[in-house]
């Protein structure tokens, strides 16, 4: 007798649909962008950028820092429009990929002011490299191990090209980046290493008519024990190769008000007298960008609420800042000043945080020339703080010099003599919050007192989408340094938003806070809530 075998696929059918609708729910994840390419734009236009990472599900929504730069996911995966105002200050932007599930951590985005190419292969023999005809920012990549970049540049006699890279610095590229001047026949004429962290940058004066090769190869950020170049597709770069004006930094590097900032020097290489420079303040008035049409890069300066010198004839009273350098003979600066009997003084000398290369050592000398008190960077790399209280009215020396008695063109610091005022700093563990819709997330708000600063401070939120409950709560063990907030939601979100500190009746003493971005040795104020949707009630026995 014959049998007939029937296969009842609707309910297997609902069961794997089920499985596949649980699996894709238990994956649900923020995305993660690991690098962007390329990894920047000129002012003014709109280019095509790719983002490797986690994009899932398609498209992911985009948020950019800052103004000027906006952002809009394409049709195809992990391709992205960025569009860059004409008016956008020059600098870095950070990127940041979500979606319902979360937030990604920050990437950066360098908008510049040169036209943009893209390096094209094959370029690795110094006989057959890529012509470069102009002043451009080559956005490239060395993609794999072994990989070379070259590009040809036609020069004049007495013309200097300037070559500088931007790859781990900036964008933290995994590579330690070298950059070569090469002849036609193969000789290495220059070649710089180490110029910004482990970014090369060099300039060259041509010693004769004819074309020259710019070479760019890499060992791993990280050392391993392979003895080759390094590439991976993560090794991208911004080489900026111009003949044209190339601001180093700006002289004085802080001015007392804000349109002083247009009257500074740029030094650097082929810089033009009489240029017309643009001022862009920081949000917190504290430092202005300076550009100009004919310049390929922008620089900063400090503006301060006092008076700020260049050149300095006798003692002079705190608070002050005064712009040195550093000679290549004489590598030692000396600056008095009259201290007041138990006026206590901050004194800060910064030449890392302005691209430039001192490793500060600051000295504390009486009239006697006795030293008094002596501080050095506190890390590698790093500027210098000092605090001192005068014992007793009278003339003091402060004495700059670098720890490794380094001197000469590049040498220049800003030393700030001010006195400490009472006031506070709000700061978070992390940038970004995840919660559990229907349960409350504690987040602890750490507040620095400083000199004395005594006014209750409290903690709003600024930004948080509808929907999301804040409040202020105690912690189980209390700290009186310590504020904590508490975030609540019953739907999915997420959302940027801010915490400030406020004093009553104080609104000058408003206050951000920062969270620290570690793999780029930076903070940001913007902070991210994200909050997936509620689990469903358990079911009662």
């Amino acid at each position: 007798m014959k049998r007939t075998v029937r296969f009842h696929c609707f309910p297997f059918c609902v069961l794997l649909c089920l499985f596949v609708a649980i699996d894709a729910s238990a994956f649900a994840a923020p995305p993660t962008v690991t690098h962007l390419f390329p990894a920047g734009a000129q002012r003014g236009t709109t280019t095509e950028v790719t983002a490797v990472g986690t994009l899932d599900p398609w498209p992911v929504k985009v948020a950019v820092s800052g103004k000027g730069v906006s952002v809009v996911a394409a049709k195809d995966k992990g391709k992205f429009a960025v569009t860059v105002a004409k008016d956008a200050v020059p600098g870095v932007y950070w990127v940041r990929a979500h979606n319902d599930d979360g937030v990604s951590g920050p990437r950066a985005f360098i908008v510049g002011t040169l036209p943009e190419i893209a390096e094209k292969e094959p370029n690795d023999e110094f006989m057959r490299p890529q012509v470069i005809e102009g002043n451009f920012v080559v956005n490239g990549r060395l993609e794999k191990a072994g990989d070379v970049d070259c590009f040809g540049v036609s020069l004049k006699k007495g013309q200097t090209l300037v070559a500088s890279l931007e790859a781990n610095h900036t964008l933290k590229s995994p590579m330690d980046a070298i950059v070569q001047i090469v002849s036609t026949d193969g000789f290495v004429i220059e070649e710089n290493h180490d110029f910004h962290g482990l970014d090369p940058q060099l300039a060259f004066t041509a010693p004769k008519d004819g074309t020259f090769v710019v070479r760019v190869f890499a060992f791993p950020s990280m050392p391993d024990s392979s003895i080759r170049f390094f590439g991976s597709d993560a090794c991208v770069y911004r080489l900026t190769l111009t003949t044209g004006a190339f601001a180093d930094h700006a002289r004085p590097l802080a001015v007392q008000k804000p349109e002083d900032a247009e009257k500074v020097q740029l030094e650097g290489w082929n810089i033009p007298k009489g240029l017309g420079l643009q001022a862009a303040m920081s949000e917190d008035g504290r430092h202005a960008t300076l550009l100009a049409a004919d310049v390929a890069n922008a620089v900063r300066v400090r503006v301060e609420p006092h008076a700020a010198f260049r050149k300095l004839s006798g003692d002079v009273k705190p608070p002050f800042s005064f712009t040195g350098q550093l000679a290549a003979t004489d590598r030692e600066v000396l600056v008095h000043f009259e201290g007041k009997k138990g006026q206590a003084l901050v004194l800060q000398v910064e030449s890392r945080s302005f691209g430039l290369a001192v490793n500060p050592v600051i000295r504390i000398l009486d009239a006697s020339k006795k030293q008094l008190a002596r501080a050095e960077p506190a890390k590698l790399n790093g500027d210098t703080t000092l605090s001192f209280t005068p014992t007793a009215d009278g003339p003091y020396t402060i004495a700059v010099s670098d720890l490794y008695s380094g001197g000469g063109s590049r040498f220049g610091f800003l030393l700030r003599v001010v006195l400490p005022e009472p006031d506070y700093e709000l700061s978070v563990l992390a940038d970004r919050f995840t919660l559990e819709a229907g349960k409350p997330l504690n987040i602890p708000v750490k507040v620095t007192r400083k000199a004395g600063f005594k006014p209750p401070v409290e903690v709003v939120a600024d930004g948080l989408p509808e929907g999301v409950k804040f409040e202020i709560t105690q912690p189980a063990k209390p700290d009186p340094n310590t504020i904590q907030v508490t975030l609540t939601t019953e739907k999915p979100v997420t959302a940027p938003f801010r915490l400030l500190g406020k004093v009553k009746d104080e609104p000058t003493l408003t206050r951000v806070a920062f969270a620290p971005l570690t793999e780029f040795d930076t903070s940001t104020a913007d902070l991210w809530i994200a909050a997936g949707s509620a689990p469903p009630p358990k079911k009662k026995k």
